[in-house]
């Protein structure tokens, strides 16, 4: 299909910049999870530690993830392990990220960037989705020892600790979760809480490009308005730390969209994506 071709050409722009850095010892494996073909770069330069992961085939995995769909997933990741910068295609695939850390077999924190919280109630029992996928990493995971959400609304966090009440009111839990809203960020409301953040923990890092402004990215999903600069002054914060287990970023744009702003987006996309890939490379190697 011609929107395919152009997709294949705009993304052969952002991949062929991407280098393993000279002198560099491979020991990451960057990872790209092709499940809607959004990123469409079949000519990935060979060796350069970024492997292409065909998950197009599998069903049950588009917003939901079924049982049978994750063990898939976690099939296909296995091989090379979480150590890297992985893309995991649009928003609907962000519960990828507890398929990931369910791998983790040390105390570790995990660092969320989201416009949403993604603790919402589950609507199918028994299967994972991009709206909860970070209570059951919150509740279920023995090795998390703190999950620091940042992005969502004010109101979206207030209506979190409404809503899970019984869930929060559990010392373990509280103690585990610390947020921050977009706007004690925006207000810098936020610096009494700083000091809570756990330090001397391996850190996984989950970035989903909706907490972004439409200046810097298109998305699938309602986005907040944070600059690039901004969200790249606060992963430092926890990306000096220099103990990164791993990296991954969801937030394409809606498929089946008219193409001139489906191109445009691309586009867009495409250069949030390589400007992020260049920045975290330097702390993950």
């Amino acid at each position: 299909m011609i929107e395919y071709a152009i997709k294949d050409i705009l993304g052969r722009v952002f991949w062929k910049n991407i280098k393993t850095k000279k002198g560099t010892t491979m020991t990451t494996n960057h990872l790209i999870l092709d499940f809607s073909h959004v990123y469409c770069d079949e000519n990935i330069p060979k060796n350069t530690g970024i492997h292409w992961l065909d998950c197009s085939e599998i069903e049950e995995c588009d917003l939901y993830c079924s049982r049978q769909a994750e063990e898939k997933i976690r099939e296909k990741i296995k091989p090379y392990g979480i150590h890297g910068i992985h893309f995991l295609d649009s928003g609907n695939y962000h519960y990828v990220t507890e398929i990931m850390t369910s791998q983790i077999q040390k105390e570790f924190q995990l660092v969320v960037f989201d416009h949403h919280t993604d603790m919402q109630k589950p609507m199918i029992e028994h299967m994972t989705s991009c709206g909860d996928w970070a209570e059951k990493v919150l509740e279920t995971n023995p090795w998390l020892q703190q999950l620091v959400l940042i992005g969502p609304q004010a109101k979206d966090i207030e209506q979190l600790y409404r809503e899970k009440d019984g869930l929060m009111n559990r010392k373990e839990i509280s103690e585990k979760l610390l947020t921050f809203s977009a706007e004690e960020i925006h207000t810098r409301e936020d610096k009494n809480k700083i000091s809570k953040i756990k330090k001397n923990l391996p850190v996984y890092i989950s970035i989903d490009k909706d907490i972004l402004d439409k200046q810097y990215t298109k998305t699938n999903w309602s986005q907040g308005n944070m600059s690039l600069p901004m969200l790249e002054r606060l992963l430092s914060h926890f990306l000096e730390n220099g103990n990164i287990l791993g990296i991954d970023i969801c937030g394409e744009c809606q498929q089946g969209i008219p193409l001139p702003e489906y191109l445009q987006a691309e586009e867009l996309n495409e250069e949030t994506n390589q400007k992020l890939f260049e920045f975290l490379s330097h702390y993950i190697l």
